[in-house]
């Protein structure tokens, strides 16, 4: 996964894709943005463990020369740029520290209850968020990827279901991916996007759709209509 998270971070999948064909190690390393030479060496070994477990496609010379690096199905999914079919975003998500650090006080949390990442860092992860602009960004962008793929799926099976209605507010609706693509569907619809401060501050301008920052455990603006996706699991029912 870390080898993967680091391909992704250089922009490996974009660098092959915009070279058109499978490429060499070198020609991997001289494209890849750096105040100093990459260090060829990783390169080698990380495209060789990719290459092994198929993210990359491998083709080795006959004559010996340097190994081949092309994209492969799964590795067509990382490409920037790649409208809905990207899932770059949420992998860097799921393998950021906060995240997979937290997976070492699991047997903690057996024995004592509670939550992992508070306890491996004293926050939840809306809070570490809020303070860490880095991880605001990420984990704000992986979300907004993940919105994506489930939104094809709503406005597909979902068709007349926003018919009726004048005004529809996503709560906790991220930075707005969701409730955007689904007033452009449906642009008789005032949106709203409701979120904490901190994630509205990086939302994206979209036709039809008005940022609202707050609390929905304290206020939740009027619409016909709310919207929750991935929201109340992250709650007890008492809170809820």
């Amino acid at each position: 996964s870390l080898a993967l998270k680091c391909a992704i971070e250089l922009r490996i999948p974009d660098i092959i894709h915009s070279h058109g064909g499978p490429i060499t190690s070198s020609q991997i390393a001289s494209s890849i943005d750096s105040p100093s030479s990459p260090e060829i060496s990783y390169i080698e070994r990380i495209m060789r463990l990719l290459g092994h477990k198929n993210i990359f496609a491998a083709q080795h010379p006959s004559d010996g020369g340097e190994p081949l690096y092309g994209l492969t199905h799964s590795s067509r999914w990382l490409v920037t740029g790649s409208d809905s079919n990207q899932l770059g975003p949420v992998f860097l998500v799921e393998n950021h520290p906060y995240m997979v650090n937290s997976w070492h006080f699991l047997s903690q949390c057996v024995k004592e209850g509670g939550s992992a990442i508070e306890k491996a860092f004293g926050d939840a992860y809306i809070d570490l968020a809020s303070k860490d602009q880095q991880f605001n960004k990420i984990f704000n962008e992986g979300m907004a990827c993940n919105a994506k793929f489930l939104t094809r799926e709503i406005l597909a099976g979902y068709k007349h279901g926003f018919d009726s209605l004048k005004s529809l507010v996503d709560v906790a609706g991220g930075i707005g991916g969701l409730i955007s693509e689904i007033v452009k569907s449906y642009p008789h619809i005032k949106g709203i996007n409701f979120d904490l401060p901190h994630v509205i501050t990086t939302a994206p301008v979209y036709d039809g759709v008005t940022h609202v920052s707050g609390d929905m455990f304290h206020t939740i603006p009027n619409a016909d209509a709310l919207l929750l996706k991935w929201v109340l699991h992250n709650w007890s029912d008492e809170a809820c």
